[in-house]
């Protein structure tokens, strides 16, 4: 990380003109050639640049100023900032510290278990592996899979519960793919060719089924079955 100022130029130009320091201090603190500084004195450089104020910006104090200009061997010091700006993650798979290499196949085992939703890449950027390695221990191929156990991968260390949890959520936002079921298929030739099927097709009268009850014998059946009647009912 540079120890340089933000903006050095524009530093340089307010140091220049608000400040009794010497080119050298300015040069040093700016990380720029003497010359450089020389030049902006002069008006021969960072012409139409305005001064930026690193007492404002939080870079210097006005005590480490003064210090400086009472001597000229003093160095500036860039102030600890107040704030601490995270630095931005790097894409590609999470730095695992070599002690605990040897707890990733575990954790992947427990993944693959555990959540079986969740997607090679998810699991890369939980634990720091590679997608090869994923699926060995998937096809049961890995070098050392008989000796593995799957552990929670949060336990070991490898991740958070927050990264698992989102990582979880995200995988179950993703709808599984609808079987579609399959569309009634055509009845065979020969059943739509038939004298029966044509002749119905022509009279425009369905065909009865095999297993349709014959009306009349039905009611013949009905009628036989009728009670008589008790001899002491009523003649009427």
């Amino acid at each position: 990380m540079s120890n340089a100022p933000l903006m050095p130029k524009a530093t340089a130009v307010w140091l220049v003109e608000n400040t009794a320091l010497s080119f050298d201090q300015i040069a040093a603190f700016c990380k720029l050639h003497p010359l450089e500084v020389k030049a902006v004195a002069d008006g021969e450089a960072a012409q139409g640049i305005k001064g930026l104020d690193p007492v404002l910006t939080g870079q210097l104090t006005r005590e480490e100023i003064q210090r400086a200009e009472k001597n000229p061997e003093h160095r500036l010091k860039l102030a600890d900032p107040k704030v601490r700006v995270p630095e931005a993650k790097r894409r590609g798979p999470r730095y695992t510290p070599v002690s605990r290499r040897q707890d990733r196949p575990n954790a992947i085992l427990w993944l693959v278990r555990n959540h079986p939703e969740l997607k090679d890449a998810q699991i890369m950027r939980l634990v720091g592996t590679t997608k090869s390695t994923i699926a060995q221990i998937r096809d049961r191929t890995h070098w050392n899979s008989a000796s593995l156990t799957p552990l929670d991968p949060v336990t070991l260390g490898l991740c958070s519960q927050l990264e698992l949890d989102m990582e979880v959520e995200k995988a179950g936002k993703i709808s599984p793919e609808k079987v579609l079921e399959p569309a009634p298929s055509l009845l065979p030739v020969d059943e739509t060719t038939s004298e029966d099927a044509l002749a119905g097709f022509r009279s425009g009268k369905p065909q009865p089924d095999e297993d349709e009850l014959d009306a009349d014998a039905v009611f013949a059946k009905l009628k036989s079955m009728t009670r008589k009647p008790d001899e002491d009912d009523d003649d009427l």
